[in-house]
């Protein structure tokens, strides 16, 4: 055989073992329907390596028009159903089938190179054809809402200091760090990652049942336009791919909360949005904070929504403010006061911060200044 023939065929032969290899490389999401994997990797939702994240096959990023808040950590927010489609609801969380596993992932981009506990923030990195870069950021935990036989169970995995995996932590941890402010400003504080039973607290947003429910998988905190395919709105995204079915008319004019950010947008409008999507999954009229007789969700006014109303159950948490909320007076008002405090037995939210949102409370403050009337 001439040598050119056999290097011809040396050089098929490693094309086809590489692209062997290639094949055996793809990430193949799994469904447990009873196992709780010690590794995230055994999902398969996505990898860690050579410094960027790679989603899993069929696994879809989203995002929300105003994210929770939570000690300034960005978010990654996916996606996997394994067969059907979720069911649209126009105001409560889609319903999605056996099998589905949505998780969140909390990252931080570093300060610097010296310091792996040295973070700040700014806007979420971005996932281009499956794969964000990691490069200057810090992976902090993935939280796991997988829907089984009895419901949805939430799982806490904590990520290693190599950055190449997550370990199932049902106990939470705590991990000490520093955030650094854009003005220059820094200050230490201890994030936590919440504990299995913590992530009910939240995620059980009717006290009657305490199901576990996803919380931003409602129409309006999903409707707006698609970070991953800008061409189109993400429910209309959802209903192409195969993730979303219903009543498309209805998707495809839902209600849509909107960007607190945005400037361009009424103080009003973006504060409901803030405070719908932060407090109303507990502050609802079935929700875990149905005692305090706050409503917090998109269509409550008056004495509901907390203006004008004292309190019913907050014991120290009121700072000895009369009402929930003083139209026009910011240092009167209760909402104000726990979302700037940081003292555990008065702040609000009571999990998932432990440092002041201060453009939180800056738009509060602004919304509530702005209001007419008083309570006298």
């Amino acid at each position: 055989m001439k040598p050119s023939v056999q290097l011809f065929i040396a050089v098929l032969a490693a094309g086809v073992f590489l692209s062997a290899c290639s094949q055996e490389k793809t990430l193949t999401p799994a469904f447990f329907p009873h196992e709780n994997p010690e590794a995230l990797s055994d999902w398969g939702m996505f990898s860690a390596s050579k410094g960027v994240l790679q989603l899993g096959e069929g696994v879809t990023p989203y995002d929300l028009a105003t994210p929770l808040f939570s000690d300034y950590a960005l978010k990654l927010r996916t996606v996997w159903i394994p067969g059907g489609a979720a069911q649209y609801d126009a105001d409560n969380a889609f319903d999605f089938p056996l099998g589905t596993v949505i998780t969140k992932t909390f990252y931080y981009p570093l300060q610097g190179n010296t310091d792996f506990n040295a973070v700040t923030y700014g806007p979420d990195r971005t996932v281009n054809n499956g794969v964000m870069k990691l490069e200057g950021y810090r992976l902090i935990e993935t939280r796991i809402l997988v829907r089984r036989e009895e419901g949805w169970a939430a799982l806490p995995y904590v990520w290693n200091d190599e950055q190449t995996d997550a370990v199932l932590q049902r106990t939470g941890a705590i991990k000490p760090m520093t955030l650094h402010r854009p003005d220059g400003r820094s200050e230490d504080f201890s994030y936590l990652v919440p504990n299995a039973n913590q992530c009910a607290a939240c995620h059980a947003t009717n006290a009657s049942t305490k199901e576990i429910q996803p919380i931003g998988m409602k129409a309006r905190h999903l409707n707006k336009r698609s970070t991953f395919n800008p061409s189109v709105g993400q429910l209309n995204d959802w209903i192409t791919l195969g993730l979303l079915s219903g009543d498309f008319d209805e998707a495809i004019g839902a209600s849509a909360n909107v960007d607190y950010r945005d400037g361009t947008i009424p103080v009003a409008i973006r504060a409901r949005s803030y405070l719908d999507i932060n407090c109303s999954h507990c502050h609802n009229p079935n929700g875990a904070a149905d005692t305090s007789g706050l409503d917090l969700e998109p269509g409550a006014t008056g004495p509901a929504l907390g203006v004008c109303k004292s309190p019913i159950a907050a014991g120290g948490g009121s700072g000895g403010l009369p009402f929930d909320i003083v139209p026009g007076a910011t240092d009167q008002s209760i909402t104000l006061f726990r979302m700037e405090t940081t003292d555990p037995g008065a702040m609000m939210p009571e999990l998932g911060r432990a440092i002041t949102h201060e453009e939180g409370v800056e738009l509060i403050s602004s919304w509530i200044s702005a209001m007419d009337g008083d309570c006298g």
